[in-house]
């Protein structure tokens, strides 16, 4: 299946007036299909954000290369891009103007873009656009304090669809929002895919959430992608210790399973630090229960263990070339 998009070795460090530079992403590779929806997970600080940024043109990466649909993204580039590619942000207060009414907000878009002439076409699209994510004309006039959270992802999202994009970047679109309204904005995006065809980059700290959704997911730590695979794969038999980290701590809706789970879980926990950065080795190192003496001195290569299944972990690539020698 052809490629919607793609990033080859991205690497984005950010000087900083005092003390060493900051690397927030140090060679990420990933790929979406052409309208599948590839999940991007990881705790605060991994770089979730950072490449969100990047792949949709508001920062130009260190090195590296972004391809859009098998062209690469250069300089000069932006607006072809944004006519491509769309942003949601995680807060839509915070990217909604509050100065301006939905239908300003939206018409801002439709006018930069020269998508939709004044007057009466504009209001139909605009109305179009609010139809699409389930809100009535009457929203036009609102202003983001009067809209729930919800309501202003959706006006979010009607605003992104304006450009008639082909790829989302979601980047964590519904945890600012209530538990109740949550399943529906999800809703809403498998519609809106399945209807317009689009391709989502769904970036998420909910594994659950991007269960739902994503057909691959890629878990990052640290600036690096440590893991990769279909979502079944890389969640239901994890390879990497940090993924089985990341599962384990997703409670069962069952407080009767859930408590068992935990007293098991706290019977087996390893004591560990917080997320470091190490100058050499696996950068999980510092925190893995299983970190051998080669972890310390070479990072381990994204590799492919199982059929489509790709870990960074050289006790996972130990283990997985004697199942295949046990196999042969």
């Amino acid at each position: 299946m052809a490629l919607a998009l793609r990033s080859v070795d991205l690497v984005k460090v950010y000087p900083m007036r005092r003390g060493p530079a900051v690397q927030a992403l140090r060679g990420v590779s990933v790929a979406l299909e052409s309208g599948g929806t590839l999940g991007i997970v990881g705790e605060s600080g991994c770089g979730k954000s950072t490449l969100a940024r990047l792949l949709v043109g508001l920062e130009r990466p260190t090195s590296g290369t972004i391809e859009l649909f098998g062209e690469a993204i250069g300089p000069g580039r932006h607006r072809e891009l944004a006519r491509r590619v769309q942003l949601v942000f995680q807060d839509p207060y915070s990217s909604l103007d509050p100065r301006l009414t939905v239908e300003t907000a939206i018409g801002e878009v439709l006018a930069v873009h020269a998508l939709a002439a004044r007057g009466r076409q504009r209001e139909s699209r605009i109305a179009e656009l609010l139809g699409m994510v389930a809100l009535a004309r009457r929203f036009a006039t609102f202003y983001p304090h009067e809209l729930s959270g919800g309501q202003a992802q959706r006006v979010a999202i009607a605003r992104a669809l304006a450009v008639e994009p082909r790829a989302l970047v979601l980047d964590e679109p519904t945890s600012a929002l209530d538990v109740s309204v949550r399943a529906e904005v999800i809703n809403l995006l498998v519609r809106l895919q399945d209807e317009l065809a689009l391709s989502y980059v769904f970036i998420s700290h909910d594994l659950a959430t991007v269960r739902h959704v994503a057909d691959v997911i890629d878990v990052m730590y640290l600036g690096h992608v440590v893991e990769s695979g279909p979502y079944h794969d890389v969640l239901g038999a994890a390879l990497h210790p940090y993924t089985r980290a990341l599962a384990d701590a997703v409670p069962i809706p069952d407080p009767v399973r859930e408590a068992k789970r935990r007293v098991q879980l706290a019977g087996e926990a390893v004591p560990t630090p917080g997320a470091q950065v190490v100058s050499s080795g696996c950068p999980y190192r510092p925190r893995c229960p299983l970190a051998e003496e080669v972890c310390r001195v070479d990072r381990p290569e994204l590799v492919e263990l199982r059929p489509g299944h790709f870990a960074a972990c050289h006790v996972a690539a130990r283990d997985a070339s004697v199942s295949a020698a046990k196999t042969t």
